[in-house]
């Protein structure tokens, strides 16, 4: 299964560290953390991957050049940022037609992405896509989601001040080959996925929960937290 990891937002949250190296860059533990994405999907056996660039670029394609991912990524430069919807639609060619993975790449987890895959495999008939969970110590900082008896999404809740729960969006997802040609057609003109795309999807979006550790590491401290971690 290919995927598009997104990898070319600025990093603002996570200034100073940010100032010098691309967000998807920084270390963890001492590996960068898109080697550590590239490595833990590798090892799922997912690929090849499409990876957009922006800000400090040439930073990402250096380190492509020299890692032994070399052969199995493409990069695709982004003058001007499209959107997490915006990238996935201009580059719908490089699916092939089928099954994808859309992952936002700031983040940092340790999640079983073949349990993931074969989730999706058995999600209800009517799910056009599969999106990844996680149980969060802030709910009011994320986006909460709502599930059927089924696991299937029924309501969203962007960042408000008392949502219904813990289980929040992990912005991974699988998108089946029909919403990939919907995407090119219906919502060609859309820019982002969580605010332009997802709602027009409730109750097609199956869940996976991950019981493992999942971060967003867009601030000094939770990217502290990632390296501290277990």
């Amino acid at each position: 299964m290919r995927a598009l990891l997104l990898a070319a937002g600025c990093g603002t949250r996570l200034r100073p560290i940010t100032d010098s190296i691309p967000k998807c860059l920084v270390s963890i533990k001492g590996k960068p953390l898109l080697e550590i994405w590239l490595d833990r999907l590798t090892s799922a056996g997912i690929g090849p991957f499409l990876v957009n660039t922006h800000y400090l670029a040439e930073q990402v394609e250096c380190y492509i050049r020299s890692s032994r991912f070399r052969d199995h990524v493409k990069l695709i430069y982004e003058s001007e940022l499209l959107g997490t919807a915006g990238t996935l639609i201009a580059n719908l060619d490089f699916f092939q037609g089928k099954d994808a993975l859309l992952i936002h790449a700031d983040n940092y987890t340790l999640a079983d992405f073949s349990a993931f895959v074969h989730a999706h495999q058995q999600r209800p008939e009517e799910c056009v896509m599969t999106m990844m969970t996680f149980r969060t110590d802030t709910p009011t900082t994320c986006g909460i989601v709502e599930l059927d008896e089924r696991g299937v999404v029924v309501g969203f809740h962007e960042k408000v001040a008392e949502p219904p729960g813990n289980l929040a969006n992990g912005a991974v997802y699988i998108l089946t080959a029909g919403l990939l040609e919907r995407l090119g057609t219906d919502l060609s003109t859309v820019n982002d996925f969580s605010t332009e795309v997802l709602h027009h999807f409730v109750g097609q979006i199956y869940t996976y929960e991950t019981p493992a550790l999942f971060l967003d590491i867009g601030t000094p401290e939770s990217y502290e937290r990632a390296n501290n971690s277990n």
